[in-house]
């Protein structure tokens, strides 16, 4: 071999080990995941073009919780609330619809996440609690207001429009859901990678005493990803209500836990300090891959329960560490 080849070869082989493979795992797990079931799941119709959509129709409402985790995460906080706020928002959107019209009903449900991310902000940033302390709680007290003033029970959306807009109807030949995921997807990618505000939300996460000594405002950061969580998590909400056409207490139960699993396999750190919204996307994909699949496969809740483990807990083993 002559000396360039081999210097090349050298050069090559160097490169490779300098590559952070870990960066990409979410990646190639997402390929090696979809090839095993496409191959095991051929005659279940796992290719389908329905069974496909159905798969991004499935994880809409996670994706669009999980962006707005991405930045909480990112910033070194937790929001267990999402889910209950989800299903608080539906139940007050769904009561403003009914007493007030379409415009009032979809204020009103925002500004359920307003209100529960204004609380959950000022706590964490002002008051100092840790956030899994606050949203913990919170998650109680959203989830309980919501089954108390419904007395548990459904509240029917009978406005066309709403359910039109909201997940329940197709922007052309693109479904509602998908133009959702679509829009918080690249909104969120453009915010935390373009903007100062993403910047400095990755500063205080990272380490929040330097970010201080920069000039960035940390308890203001703080108070602005939690607002931005319980508004995000708040349209997922009215995304519930309008597909399913009602709002209901239980809606985004335990969103909060598929969120998080998510953002944590689409490497953001949970530690904060780094955090990709692209990969949240596949993170949430895969979930819902998974569950497709398990389905498809015929396996039991009971089954599904411990292999979607198994799965989640290998890939964010193998996930880039910050």
């Amino acid at each position: 071999m002559s000396t360039t080849a081999t210097a090349n070869a050298g050069g090559l082989g160097a490169t490779l080990r300098q590559l952070d493979w870990r960066r990409y795992v979410i990646y190639i797990g997402f390929v090696v995941i979809f090839g095993f079931f496409a191959v095991l799941l051929r005659d279940q119709g796992f290719l389908s073009p329905n069974n496909l959509l159905n798969i991004f129709r499935q994880t809409a409402t996670i994706t669009v919780i999980a962006v707005g985790m991405t930045f909480v995460i990112a910033c070194a906080e937790i929001d267990l609330s999402v889910g209950s706020v989800a299903g608080l928002s539906s139940v007050t959107a769904a009561m403003g619809i009914a007493a007030w019209g379409l415009v009032p009903g979809i204020l009103t449900g925002l500004l359920t996440g307003v209100l529960v991310g204004t609380i959950n902000g000022a706590l964490v940033s002002l008051l100092g609690i840790p956030s899994f302390l606050v949203t913990l709680g919170m998650l109680g007290v959203a989830a309980g207001v919501a089954q108390w003033i419904t007395n548990s029970a459904p509240q029917p959306i009978l406005n066309d429009t709403f359910n039109l807009i909201f997940g329940g109807g197709n922007f052309g030949p693109i479904p509602g859901l998908l133009f959702w995921s679509a829009i918080f997807v690249v909104l969120g990618a453009i915010i935390l990678n373009r903007t100062r505000f993403g910047r400095q939300v990755l500063a205080t996460g990272g380490n929040r005493t330097a970010a201080a000594f920069t000039g960035v405002n940390t308890r203001k950061i703080k108070f602005s990803v939690m607002l931005l969580s319980g508004v995000v998590a708040s349209v997922a909400g009215m995304l519930y209500a309008g597909r399913l056409e009602s709002g209901r207490y239980q809606w985004g139960t335990g969103d909060e836990l598929s969120a998080i699993a998510a953002v944590i396999l689409g490497g953001t750190s949970l530690f904060g300090g780094a955090g990709s919204v692209v990969g949240t996307l596949f993170g949430a994909l895969l979930i819902g891959l998974i569950n497709n699949g398990l389905i498809l496969a015929g396996l039991d809740s009971s089954q599904q329960q411990v292999v979607r483990g198994v799965i989640i807990i290998l890939a964010v083993a193998l996930a880039r560490k910050k």
